[in-house]
């Protein structure tokens, strides 16, 4: 059973103070009107696409241009940061938005609908002049889910890194309140955990670098929505581990260096900076072992938000096709784009020599990285990204043949951005890549946003279908296809 971790009423205190000052919006720390559209330029996480928006919106009866596949039927939803008072543009990390997510009803051919809303928090219903949502608060975070939402076990569940309580949300993403998988997580949870497509387990590797300076925990949630198994992790110091792997036979850690920075979070900050005399590791955790079996192997200097996916080869290797920065958060405090850009590499791990073997599998620009859920840790083909150029508004969709090597691109035109490519599986497909892509694609041409779909077998197709947008979906993080299930 879990058991909830402890803390001295000293080490509470701190924990409370270093989040407030980190976390909470401050007067003192706004910029005046007259100077404020100055600041915003020169944060790019809050100018153009990365903008807020400020309504919360509700459409019925979209417009489709060419042809829905009827075997859609469920919800696109993506979760993004969108601050809902006034920030600090010299100081704003992208990160730290409040959540908002946007969401797709797709049934029979038809859109049905769209919304957009704020996932509920402190200090978003206190912006909202609206009392505390309802639900365990371990941390006493402000601050909520602003990254992942998807579903799981009968619930819609939006998510975030480094402490903060998982948030349900309704069918029509409307806030219901901190669920901590109905009282059995002990305290933190992921951004991304990993489905175990054999045993329907979800897995996470989780952080709150404020409570837990020493370690990081593992959470194995059972097919009930229900927590059934920690592991804590003992790790030399506080890395934002921010994604993790699962393979048939190991849990995944990557002990990356961007590490807490007090000089950063005393000052009201992003609480995270590079720091490469860390080194970086990954660690190979049998998927029943402790913290005392983990295998720790060095891999080249870097970081890497995202891996694709992970598997065990017949030879007892594992295999790490990982979206790689050569630095990340040296220089560019604000966001994950300033310092390097990724590329997507494989890395081959040997668990008895702990040594590595590391090809480039794409030289060009790789992020948000995605394959078919139903391969998760297991051997597979084929990998999807969205090629991220921060210096234009061209962001195709990739496909990768990771046996043959051939790349093909979907480009969406000019000044047209794609986002996360989610692969949804034709149902009674045989074929790894019979299925569709989904993405909210902005145009920069007249500020919208659309939803489309690609045929995931046929770039050359164009779109299958494209379905107009109300409202502008500023850039975001992650998201799921959540069909319904009648």
């Amino acid at each position: 059973s879990p058991v909830m971790p402890t803390k001295s009423p000293t080490t509470v205190g701190l924990c409370v103070f270093l989040r407030s000052v980190t976390w909470q919006r401050r007067a003192d720390n706004m910029v005046s009107m007259t100077s404020l559209s100055d600041a915003i330029a020169n944060n790019m996480y809050l100018s153009g696409n990365y903008a807020p928006v400020s309504q919360e919106v509700t459409a019925f009866d979209l417009q489709v241009i060419g042809e829905l596949p009827t075997e859609l039927n469920g919800r696109y939803l993506r979760n993004g940061p969108n601050p809902i008072t006034d920030v600090d543009p010299a100081t704003h990390h992208w990160f730290v938005g409040d959540g908002m997510v946007h969401g797709i009803r797709l049934r029979e051919g038809r859109a049905e609908w769209y919304r957009n809303r704020y996932v509920g928090s402190t200090a978003v219903n206190a912006a909202k002049g609206l009392p505390d949502i309802s639900g365990r608060n371990w941390n006493n975070s402000p601050t909520g889910p602003n990254t992942n939402v998807g579903a799981f076990a009968g619930t819609t569940w939006a998510m975030v890194e480094a402490g903060a309580c998982p948030v349900e949300l309704t069918y029509e993403l409307e806030t219901v309140g901190r669920n901590d998988f109905f009282g059995t997580l002990p305290g933190a949870f992921t951004a991304h955990p990993k489905i175990d497509p054999v045993t329907g387990e979800m897995h996470a590797i989780v952080y709150a670098w404020a409570e837990w300076m020493d370690h990081v925990q593992y959470v194995r949630v059972g097919k009930d929505g229900r927590v059934n198994r920690t592991v804590d992790i003992p790790l030399p110091g506080m890395s934002m581990v921010h994604d993790m792997s699962i393979t048939n036979r190991y849990v995944v850690v990557y002990d990356q260096p961007v590490l807490v920075d007090f000089d950063l979070a005393f000052t009201g900050r992003f609480p995270f900076r590079w720091n490469a005399e860390y080194g970086n590791r990954v660690g190979l955790m049998p998927r029943e072992g402790t913290a005392a079996d983990i295998v720790w192997v060095d891999v080249p200097v870097g970081y890497v938000f995202h891996p694709m996916n992970a598997y065990d080869t017949p030879d007892g290797k594992v295999v790490l096709d990982v979206c790689f920065y050569d630095l990340m958060m040296r220089d560019d405090l604000l966001g994950p784009f300033g310092d390097a850009a990724s590329r997507l590499m494989r890395w081959e791990i040997d668990p008895l020599t702990k040594r590595v073997s590391v090809t480039t599998v794409d030289s060009s620009v790789n992020e948000f990285p995605r394959h078919r859920g139903s391969l998760t840790g297991l051997p597979y083909r084929y990998g999807y990204c969205a090629q991220v150029d921060t210096g234009s508004m061209h962001w195709p969709t990739i496909k990768h043949d990771l046996i043959s090597g051939e790349r093909k691109v979907f480009d969406h035109g000019a000044l047209r951005a794609a986002g996360e490519p989610v692969f949804i599986a034709r149902p009674g497909s045989t074929d790894e890549d019979d299925g569709w892509l989904v993405t909210f694609v902005h145009d920069g041409s007249n500020d919208s946003t659309e939803f489309v779909v690609i045929d995931a077998r046929d770039f050359e197709r164009g779109y299958v279908a494209q379905v107009k947008l109300p409202a502008r979906v500023p850039f975001g993080f992650h998201g799921n296809w959540a069909p319904d299930r009648n």
